[in-house]
């Protein structure tokens, strides 16, 4: 397994005195058995519906495709500064053609009046509708990719819990997503689209890796956020509004960027985490979001660094009007540095010395301790990706076999080399009586989005 290198410098204390302030970003065995335990608790809570940092949400999608679903379904994927509308044909189980069209989501309607940004998307469906020439006679299923915390009474309700990302709208929250969609879907006249399902980009993302591998049963998302679901024994989900039907499992959303706002996790929070807080714009909420997602790594880096300097520690020639300011040091910055450790280069490093830090005289300690830095954090992070997605293999039931493939989809999965192969190496050491695999797939959050309207329309035909 890949190990952070031992900071070797020229000066035995300046050393010291560097271990003794990043002492606290590494995770000993005690304290990982700990944040284990803890995430148990809180998922064993929320489940009996008791108070808890973890939502648990019921997504009461209560089983995976199984090679029948045929069809041709629309999905509609919002979370990002762009609004995605895809058109997938199923053939037995397997996507056979797939259209998808951008649309741009302008800073006016991300944080400005619901009603606008809902008639928007109504427009786009519409729009979509009519490039794609959709037949005026059929009625199409549309699932409803929505990717921010919401409170699910039924397949087709989401109400908005709360915003995130860059999103704004304070009249949607406590809002039902899919009756705001409808009522402008109503009034463009669009009456052959039909919104079956809602869910976010991280179920989306597990049910794209369970058309390509049966074995899928979890997904996960780890780009600028991240969050986890998993497929859970229905008898263990007490939040359930509507009639079952004999429902053996359903897909449990499981809200994990959220971990610890509670205060369980304070016992690994170091003072650069509390910086980054501070900086962020939702303080003290989306605790374990900011020790691993790519919104915030990079800002910690920099927060880290920025004390070392301060202490002559880092860049001592440096003026301090040079270093980076507050969230101009991106997180792929991080990913590039580790991939010259992997790649034995200093390169990338020197680069982003000379350019991020406005640079011109360091040393080969100074690269040996950014580098330094950029390992800790990477390997915290994976560290309890890695545990959380553990505590979720070990809790399965056993009908669901031993062989898991983990569906996982995010910019920090994909580009940051160190940080994925730490991942993977961890989840195996804590899963030994398993074989895990895990499957990039790859803009899940629309493709799944449409087979889960699929799974929907074969709900109804059973339960009606």
């Amino acid at each position: 397994m890949y190990e952070v290198e031992h900071l070797q410098l020229c000066d035995a204390e300046r050393v010291k005195r560097i271990e003794v302030m990043l002492e606290g970003l590494q995770l000993d065995n005690v304290t990982l058995e700990r944040i284990r335990q803890v995430f148990r608790s809180e998922m064993d809570l929320a489940l009996k519906m008791q108070p808890s940092s973890l939502q648990m949400e019921n997504t009461y999608i209560p089983e995976l495709p199984d090679g029948t679903e045929s069809g041709t379904y629309l999905a509609m994927d919002l979370g990002g500064t762009n609004l995605r509308m895809l058109l997938l044909t199923l053939e037995q189980g397997q996507a056979v053609n797939e259209i998808v069209q951008h649309y741009p989501l302008p800073e006016h309607l991300r944080i400005g009046d619901g009603d606008a940004l809902f008639d928007y998307l109504a427009q786009c469906v519409d729009s979509f509708a009519r490039e794609q020439q959709l037949d005026e006679e059929h009625v199409y299923s549309m699932g409803f990719t929505f990717s921010f915390p919401m409170r699910q009474s039924s397949l087709d309700s989401g109400i908005l819990v709360t915003w995130t990302k860059s999103f704004n709208c304070p009249s949607v929250v406590g809002q039902d997503a899919v009756k705001l969609l409808r009522k402008f879907l109503k009034k463009h006249q669009r009456h052959n689209v039909e919104i079956v399902a809602i869910l976010n980009d991280t179920t989306g993302t597990l049910m794209h890796g369970a058309i390509m591998d049966r074995n899928t049963r979890i997904g996960i998302v780890l780009g600028t956020g991240s969050n986890g679901c998993y497929m859970e024994r229905s008898s263990r989900v007490l939040h359930w509004e509507q009639q079952r039907h004999g429902e053996r499992h359903v897909i449990v959303d499981v809200e994990w960027g959220a971990f610890g706002d509670n205060g369980v996790l304070d016992f690994i929070k170091t003072d650069y985490d509390r910086q980054v807080d501070e900086g962020s714009l939702l303080k003290n909420s989306f605790t374990f979001e900011k020790y691993i997602s790519g919104k915030y790594l990079g800002e910690l880096c920099r927060c880290i660094l920025a004390r070392l300097h301060a202490a002559n520690l880092f860049l001592p020639h440096l003026a301090s009007e040079h270093f980076p300011q507050p969230w101009t040091f991106g997180s792929d910055n991080v990913s590039v540095i580790e991939q010259g450790t992997l790649d034995d280069s200093w390169t990338s490093v020197e680069t982003i010395v000379r350019e991020k830090f406005n640079a011109s005289h360091y040393d080969t300690d100074d690269l040996k301790i950014i580098r330094h830095v950029c390992g800790l954090i990477s390997k915290r992070a994976a560290q309890l990706v890695a545990l959380n997605t553990s505590v979720l293999l070990n809790g399965m039931a056993p009908e669901e076999g031993q062989n898991i493939t983990i569906a996982i989809d995010g910019s920090v999965y994909k580009h940051h080399t160190r940080l994925r192969q730490w991942i993977i190496d961890y989840t195996a050491l804590w899963t030994r009586d398993k074989t895990t695999k895990y499957l990039l797939a790859t803009d899940g959050s629309g493709k799944g989005a449409a087979v889960v309207a699929a799974i929907a329309e074969k709900l109804r035909r059973r339960n009606s």
